[in-house]
């Protein structure tokens, strides 16, 4: 099977990493349902945050891209309140980016540039993306305290 072959190289590919800011494991020994860390980038409101995502790899991976939701509550105007992400590169085409070249490092390391970087006209929460715009200091003020509390937070 495809997926395994690749899911299992993608694994030990990530575990070997120097990459100190995601981190990828299978859950309850299945490769279908990964469990997903992200450091919060360094100069933005998510610094220090430890962000925890569910990652759910369908039967015909890589051809089809991974379900990805946020499992800790975060401040974000791409990010909805259910942990869905707003990005092209987990949606298919036409209306998306996804190919199956694209692999999980780079899915997690895109979504960490999103974090870094929000995208706030092509928002799925309006309200946080108008107050990103207009009222910049009270997004990083929220997004800050969204992280303090729901985050666990590393020093």
């Amino acid at each position: 099977m495809l997926r395994n072959s690749r899911m299992a190289r993608e694994l030990a590919n990530l575990s070997d990493s120097d990459n100190k800011t995601i981190s990828l494991v299978a859950k309850n020994d299945s490769l279908g349902e990964l469990e997903a860390q992200i450091t919060g980038p360094e100069g933005t409101p998510y610094e220090n945050g430890v962000f925890k995502l569910e990652v759910l790899v369908p039967q015909n991976y890589p051809f089809e891209p991974p379900s990805i939701k946020f499992l800790t509550k975060i401040y974000h105007p791409n990010i909805d309140d259910s942990g869905r992400v707003c990005m092209d590169l987990v949606k298919m085409p036409p209306k998306g980016n996804w190919r199956p070249t694209i692999g999980l490092e780079s899915l997690l390391i895109s979504i960490r540039l999103l974090l870094e970087s929000p995208n706030p006209d092509d928002p799925l929460m309006a309200d946080i993306a108008t107050e990103f715009k207009r009222n910049h200091s009270e997004y990083v003020r929220k997004a800050k305290e969204y992280t303090q509390k729901y985050a666990k937070c590393v020093s």
